[in-house]
């Protein structure tokens, strides 16, 4: 029998396996020259959304798009605070960071 977490819904594995899997924070540039930070855990399925307009309200129409910038991240956790850092900091400061990438 496994081990089940309060909610009941996913078994304790499972959870530790999604501690575990790498995620990535992005930066792409659109169209417009605007950048767009997001974060994932497939890289390429994430892009092949967003050209599909199926990636973020904000990219709809915006392609095509060019991946700036990935960072790895240790889980969904560091990978959402590093977006939050990144999202706040200005333009100047993205395009420093992704010059010096």
């Amino acid at each position: 029998m496994a081990n089940y977490n309060v909610s009941g819904l996913e078994t304790l594995s499972k959870l530790a396996a999604l501690k575990k899997e790498i995620w990535f924070v992005y930066i792409i540039s659109c169209k417009d020259k605007t950048l767009y930070t997001g974060i994932t855990n497939n890289i390429q399925k994430r892009l092949s959304d967003h050209e599909n307009g199926n990636g973020a309200k904000y990219t709809k129409n915006r392609g095509p798009f060019t991946l700036m910038y990935t960072e790895k991240c240790s889980g969904r956790i560091g990978a959402s605070q590093r977006e939050y850092q990144i999202k706040r900091m200005t333009r100047a400061q993205k395009l420093t960071l992704l010059a010096e990438q």
